[in-house]
């Protein structure tokens, strides 16, 4: 159903919410809403016949891109495409996961039982829904999947193949019959590689972050919004390595991370603030409580990234030693530090 319209200079953008069964195999029972934004340029507005493109977000757990210009991979798509931008299910304003809503499941069976219903099995099904009401059972469309993206593109191809026309990945392939502890070897491996580079471009990084461990092994810090900065919670700043500015995002941050305060050099609340933007586990917390499970087949990983981080003493903590970044990994000790984590 098409709710809103709205332009900006060069788009044309419809705001859609369709309404889809909470358990696909119950359709019948429990509904859940789903958001998705129509994106066109706005030369193509009234060209009826103009193919459709879906974009699958990284994550899981985070929402489509909120399109303020006309730049980028969009600017691309659509000299060709009529784009829609997917709020997958538990994110945006698709029936939102947040400790918020899941507080209301009930016990933490009931909320693992209710998030069984947000894998990529369901975000394909939910898609097909929407593509036959919006561009009919016998129309297929484009898929451009990012990170995750491709992950739910994947099973796309093999669960509903008859929807797709073509399936764009970047970036995102499930690693079929690799077990979750390869994948966490390797990306150990590469993330030790991401933490030289960087030190060798900012070697005085290196005893700028011992200090930081060291005043956060000497004594709890405080975050602004609730919960404690540790020094592990610090190693995690290295998830942006992974992003083309990710270097300099952690450089510019580490370059507030002291001032001159009433007990002498402290932690800047300007840095803390830094620390609880560039970590969104508590505003998404999908990726936290199903980032493993992505990657598994019938399986458990049994805190795969804490298991297999003790094969990697280089990112262990002690004085006088380099300190490293991690990456992308959960770990356990998360649902402590992150004071909105703690409920679930």
């Amino acid at each position: 159903m098409r709710k809103s319209t709205h332009r900006l200079p060069g788009l044309v953008l419809s705001n859609h919410e369709f309404i889809v069964p909470l358990d696909h195999k119950k359709p019948n029972a429990e509904k859940i809403t789903i958001f998705a934004r129509e994106v066109v340029s706005i030369e193509h507005e009234s060209k009826a016949d103009l193919p459709w493109l879906v974009f699958f977000q990284g994550g899981p757990g985070f929402p489509s891109p909120r399109p303020d210009s006309k730049t980028g991979w969009l600017k691309r798509a659509l000299k060709e495409y009529r784009v829609l931008l997917l709020d997958q299910r538990g994110t945006g304003l698709s029936t939102p996961v947040t400790f918020q809503t899941l507080a209301k499941i009930g016990s933490p069976q009931k909320q693992a039982d209710y998030l069984k219903n947000f894998r990529a099995d369901a975000i394909v099904a939910d898609a097909e829904l929407i593509r036959r009401e919006i561009i009919g059972a016998g129309t297929r469309w484009s898929g451009l999947g990012q990170s995750y993206g491709g992950f739910c593109l994947t099973h796309y191809l093999s669960a509903a193949p008859e929807g797709l026309k073509e399936a764009i990945i970047t970036g995102g392939l499930p690693p079929i019959g690799v077990s979750i502890d390869a994948v966490y070897r390797a990306t150990y491996g590469r993330v030790l590689e991401k933490n030289r580079r960087y030190f060798a471009r900012y070697p005085a990084d290196g005893p700028l972050a011992a200090e930081i461990v060291e005043c956060l092994m000497r004594t709890d810090v405080p975050l602004p919004g609730g919960g404690t900065l540790t020094s592990k919670r610090f190693q995690e700043l290295g998830l942006g390595f992974g992003f083309t500015d990710g270097f300099e995002a952690v450089h510019y941050l580490l370059e507030h991370a002291f001032v001159d305060g009433n007990s002498g050099r402290e932690l800047s609340f300007t840095f803390l603030r830094g620390v609880e933007n560039a970590l969104n586990f508590e505003t998404n917390p999908i990726y936290a409580l199903l980032h493993e499970a992505c990657y598994l087949e019938e399986q458990a990983s049994h805190w795969a990234a804490q298991r297999i981080r003790a094969e990697f003493p280089e990112f262990d903590l002690a004085p006088g030693k380099p300190v490293l970044f991690t990456g992308e990994m959960i770990y356990p000790w998360m649902f402590d530090d992150y004071a909105y984590l703690r409920p679930l």
